[in-house]
């Protein structure tokens, strides 16, 4: 069992930046992949970023890349979003989570076993 806790939300200029933080529970935290995904009101939870076990691999949303970067630091078992050049449609709730595959960086709502609160971030135009 892996509980989940973000911090780092809130309301930010476009344009701006802000750094997501996930800290994690547990002794394993080494062993999971890690995600982050975002739910804007009235649309489904989509994919933003992933992370492996590692931290060698990652993987991004289209409309984040080269905006957004994950990191992983076992040692403080803890995940980073750092979020630069945001924008109004950047605004939703961010949600981590813990993926147990052994294999890479996975995109899917459903690959991922645990999660998260949730965090608002909202970007003002």
């Amino acid at each position: 069992q892996v509980q989940l806790v973000e911090s780092g939300g809130g309301l930010v200029q476009a344009g701006g930046s802000l750094r997501l933080s996930c800290a994690a529970s547990g002794r394993t935290f080494g062993n999971y992949a890690m995600g982050w995904f975002r739910q804007a009101p009235g649309k489904e939870r989509e994919f933003v970023a992933a992370i492996s076990r590692s931290g060698g691999s990652t993987n991004y949303a289209d409309s984040v890349k080269d905006r957004f970067s994950i990191s992983k630091d076992n040692a403080k078992n803890t995940v980073y979003l750092q979020m630069n050049s945001l924008k109004p449609e950047d605004t939703a709730v961010y949600y981590c989570a813990a993926d147990k595959t052994p294999w890479g960086a996975r995109v899917g709502v459903h690959e991922y076993d645990y999660w998260g609160q949730g965090i608002q971030v909202t970007v003002s135009s």
